[in-house]
């Protein structure tokens, strides 16, 4: 009896172990989240992504000033349980162009009626991204529908190209149920 027991006490916590760093590293992916989403300067014009790895962060996406960059690391790497930042993300070039493409498309985008009432929240879902011409859609939205509907009306600008890595909520929360 007591054989049965220590055996399953051990398969327990070799089987929790796993779970525990991966509660771990959600809470921290949540926390720099947080970190990246309350940057005051942080815009629908900027995108950061944040991998989480055992209390190694790797930031990626692109913002529109350096000190953006350098200021979301610095702020990801007080977060708590963090060890080292990788900060991959990318400073974009400075433009006219892609200046009045961006404003453009995301007042065309954000007065759609389907959009309108995002533009008021604190965090505007879609993010809209433009690098020498083309552009990025990034972010969250509701279903195909709106994803769909947020690509149509960014190609209908004069962009070199228009790519749409926007996700659905679901397509998010299966995104988290991996980590």
């Amino acid at each position: 009896m007591f054989a049965r027991v220590t055996v399953a006490a051990l398969l327990l916590v070799g089987l929790s172990t796993p779970a525990l760093a991966q509660t771990e590293n959600l809470q921290m992916f949540r926390a720099v989240q947080r970190q990246v989403l309350q940057y005051p300067h942080f815009t629908i014009f900027d995108s950061v992504h944040a991998q989480v790895d055992n209390g190694v962060v790797t930031l990626t996406g692109k913002v529109t000033m350096p000190y953006k960059r350098d200021a979301i690391e610095k702020r990801v790497s007080r977060v708590t349980g963090i060890q080292q930042v990788n900060n991959r993300i990318d400073v974009l070039p400075v433009s006219q162009f892609d200046d009045d493409l961006r404003y453009a498309i995301a007042r065309s985008i954000y007065s759609h009626p389907v959009f309108a009432g995002f533009l008021s929240t604190a965090q505007p879902p879609i993010h809209v991204i433009v690098d020498r011409g083309r552009v990025t859609l990034d972010g969250v939205v509701n279903n195909e529908v709106d994803r769909a509907l947020a690509r149509s009306i960014a190609s209908s600008f004069n962009a070199f190209e228009v790519k749409s890595e926007l996700k659905t909520d679901a397509e998010v929360k299966q995104d988290l149920e991996k980590l």
